[in-house]
């Protein structure tokens, strides 16, 4: 093994152990006991399983409480009404604490939903690993994306049953271990990296029925390292309340593709 391979397979373990640090984490994606949509909450703005009174308010939602309650802000108790709008730079804007519990506002194509994190949850504390193929240099591939010039949004069944749009940012073309071509089609994220949803040959059976792949940014070229030694579980492999999309029309490949995170043991 040369000592460029060695660095990489060091790279991934290293990657490998931060992502059980993440999966376990007090408030990682073990710790999701429920969402609540405020479209469900009753006359009085009531949730179920969740303290005060919540109503959407244009860009944020306002959440009314007594001191009884045990609803806190930013450390301080929630007495009377508050608007938490989100921030992308601020997670505490629109997040509250009941307990040890965490409450955080989550929003999909304008419906808001209060999402409920629990260190005590029971997934949290049963969980014991991921299942996952060794590091298999063979799935490091090279990739060549190719945008659409513009972004289109097709429509996907998500993990709660419910059908939403899926923004995607173009393809990303390789070619497989065996020789043969295959493509993904792709989001851009905010640092321009890219992320695909996608199944194979092994989703459903000695894998999760799909899972996530994130690849670095893009060179000029276009070109871009597709490692399938990193694909991920989606969270709603560790919690059932989580919204996932599944793959889009396109995203299954027809081979097996023995690496990466496999499923929950």
């Amino acid at each position: 093994m040369t000592t460029e391979e060695e660095a990489v397979r060091r790279a991934w373990q290293e990657w490998h152990q931060q992502r059980l640090d993440v999966v376990r984490a007090p408030y990682g994606p073990l710790s999701v006991t429920g969402t609540h949509w405020l479209a469900d909450a009753d006359s009085e703005g009531r949730l179920a399983d969740v303290p005060g009174h919540w109503a959407a308010s244009g860009d944020g939602v306002r959440v009314h409480a007594d001191v009884l309650e045990g609803l806190f802000h930013r450390g301080e108790p929630l007495v009377g009404g508050t608007l938490l709008v989100p921030e992308a730079n601020d997670p505490a804007a629109a997040r509250l604490a009941h307990g040890e519990r965490r409450l955080e506002l989550l929003r999909r194509e304008g419906e808001w939903a209060v999402r409920v994190h629990d260190p005590d949850a029971a997934a949290r504390r049963t969980f014991s690993g991921v299942r996952t193929t060794p590091f298999d240099p063979r799935w490091v591939l090279r990739g060549t994306f190719r945008s659409y010039g513009e972004r289109r949004t097709v429509r996907v069944a998500n993990a709660d049953g419910r059908e939403r749009g899926l923004e995607l940012a173009g393809t990303v073309e390789f070619t497989l271990p065996d020789g043969g071509s295959a493509g993904l089609r792709v989001s851009s994220v905010g640092s321009g990296a890219l992320w695909a949803v996608f199944a194979d040959a092994t989703s459903g059976g000695t894998s999760c029925r799909f899972r996530f792949l994130r690849t670095g940014v893009p060179a000029a070229d276009g070109t871009v390292t597709v490692d399938f030694n990193r694909s991920t579980l989606p969270p709603c492999a560790f919690s059932d309340h989580f919204l996932c999309p599944f793959p889009p029309p396109g995203n299954t490949l027809g081979v097996p593709v023995p690496a990466g995170e496999r499923d929950v043991a």
